[in-house]
């Protein structure tokens, strides 16, 4: 047992029982110390633990113990003639790998100590044979097979014991593949991958109503439903788009997204609330709002949920909700409030994103907090360099672009949206694009900076936002005509930074 939490309640009812208890060495010692009789796996096999622990179980007489059929006319006989008593119940929780290789400077050796051997192994023999052996690999399962214990006078049902059963099918064979995905990682050459997860929940339905969809993995560790109707697939989307959007923002910052799209952001200043947050958001688009998610990196108040209940709203994910501001937001019932862990802002949780290919996947690194921001006063390619209040407003645009989706166009001040251009064939297109909802919300773009989350490919794109009263620009560079994008800023006097890297969303 790596992870003994909750192991000693556990035991201590199935001594009560009159369970003889066998473990390895320091588990043992945990029980022993507890005043409860353990034999240790070495006394019971006659044979000592060996290579720094790498040997321990693997001995005819655990496995033929899990094994052996009860009920085979053969079996009983060849056990009793090889001294192999019966083990009906097995608790198992393997050597941590997962926790090890998230440790950061980990290296290969000390991973591969963390595979486990003897713990799959009598994991599965235990599981082929659940007809008649118990088997735990979840602390979870305690209560439930103690409870079945003590009523029925020391048996489990057949049902329980089929469930744990594959409870642990699941999990060892997710945990083999956690080994082979990061092996794999070391390998030269790729070669393969592979993921299992358990189902979390059936969602109320995909993208559309006429299709299923189907929730795996453990994201209900970072997210909680307090109210409001079950997930569908779109909203699972929209929640992932929104928490990785907010989690860009230090300040207290509030977003709305409509199909996984910003539609404004805003940041409170010092001396502002979050209810300052909110208005800048809102005011960059008052229409693409309705019906769609609402997301905050604070706990949300009572102002400000008086004032968004006044809206239809689809989400709203904050870490956390006020008494008074769910008291305002529970009148709306189908409402979904979204409470998010606070370990999803500071662990991080996507290493990968995975996506359907034809008769296959594709597997990518996920895109890292946005790129490009250090040293960005060195970064500047035009004759004017940005002021301190142009620099705040890039850095501002810059974070909201990489989460929109591609061609992208952003226009910002130090802490709002004002303009945001979505998702167009062409760039000059989503310039325009944002141009016009600026209009339509009724915002100056004058003296504001513009953000591109890939490179403008022609000095088109670029004319179009200063014509519109842009005075900085910040984008990666890298097109072949970046000289003449360079020249056309220097003639309108504009201050433009290359972050050297892009930030494309499909």
């Amino acid at each position: 047992m790596s992870d003994k939490k909750g192991l000693i309640p556990f035991v201590k009812r199935l001594h009560k029982l009159g369970v003889e208890i066998l473990s390895t060495g320091g588990t043992a010692k945990v029980i022993s110390d507890e005043g409860i009789p353990v034999m240790e796996i070495s006394d019971y096999t006659g044979a000592p633990e060996m290579f720094d622990g790498r040997l321990k179980t693997i001995h005819p007489k655990v496995h033929g113990g899990l094994l052996f059929r009860r009920d085979h006319p053969d079996d009983p006989a060849q056990a009793e003639a090889y001294d192999i008593p019966r083990i009906d119940l097995l608790i198992v929780n393997l050597y941590p790998f997962e926790a090890t290789i998230a440790q950061e400077g980990v290296t290969l050796s000390e991973a591969i100590e963390k595979i486990d051997i003897g713990g799959p192994a009598m994991l599965r023999a235990a599981s082929k044979n659940y007809n008649a052996v118990t088997v735990i690999t979840d602390s979870d399962d305690y209560d439930v097979v103690a409870e079945e214990m003590e009523t029925s006078g020391g048996e489990t049902s057949l049902k329980t014991r089929e469930r744990l059963a594959i409870k642990v099918f699941l999990r060892t064979g997710d945990y083999d593949k956690t080994i082979g995905n990061y092996l794999n990682q070391s390998q030269e050459t790729d070669s393969g991958y592979s993921v299992s997860l358990p189902l979390a929940s059936e969602l109320r339905y995909g993208e559309n109503p006429h299709q299923e969809a189907s929730l795996y993995g453990n994201f209900s560790d970072y997210f909680t439903r307090l109210q409001g109707k079950d997930l569908s697939y779109t909203n699972v989307l929209d929640i992932s788009s929104a928490t990785e959007l907010i989690s860009e923002f230090l300040r207290p910052t509030i977003a709305i997204l409509k199909h996984t799209n910003p539609c404004g952001v805003g940041c409170a200043e010092e001396g502002e609330g979050l209810r300052e947050a909110w208005e800048k958001a809102f005011e960059t688009d008052k229409q693409a709002p309705f019906g769609g998610v609402i997301v905050s990196n604070r706990p949300l108040t009572e102002d400000v949920a008086r004032v968004i209940s006044q809206i239809f709203t689809d989400i709203i994910i904050a870490p956390d909700f006020d008494a008074e501001a769910r008291a305002i937001l529970q009148k709306k019932k189908s409402l979904r409030l979204i409470r998010v862990a606070d370990e999803y802002f500071t662990n991080g949780i996507n290493q990968s994103v995975i996506r359907s290919a034809p008769g296959g996947l594709l597997v990518m690194d996920a895109d890292p907090k946005a790129l490009g921001l250090d040293g960005i006063e060195e970064k500047v390619k035009t004759e004017r360099p940005p002021s301190a209040e142009e620099i705040n407003a890039m850095r501002f645009a810059w974070r909201v672009s990489k989460h929109v989706k591609s061609n992208a166009i952003v226009f910002g001040s130090k802490d709002r949206t004002l303009g945001i251009g979505a998702g167009q064939m062409s760039r000059v297109d989503s310039c325009n694009i944002a141009v016009w909802k600026a209009k339509e919300a009724g915002l100056s773009l004058q003296g504001s900076s513009v953000a591109s989350d890939a490179m403008f490919p022609f000095a088109d794109g670029l004319i179009s936002a200063v014509e519109a009263g842009a005075t900085s620009c910040i984008q990666p560079g890298g097109s072949i005509r970046d000289e003449e994008v360079i020249a056309a800023a220097n003639e309108r006097d504009v201050a433009m930074v290359f972050t050297g890297h892009r930030h494309f969303l499909h």
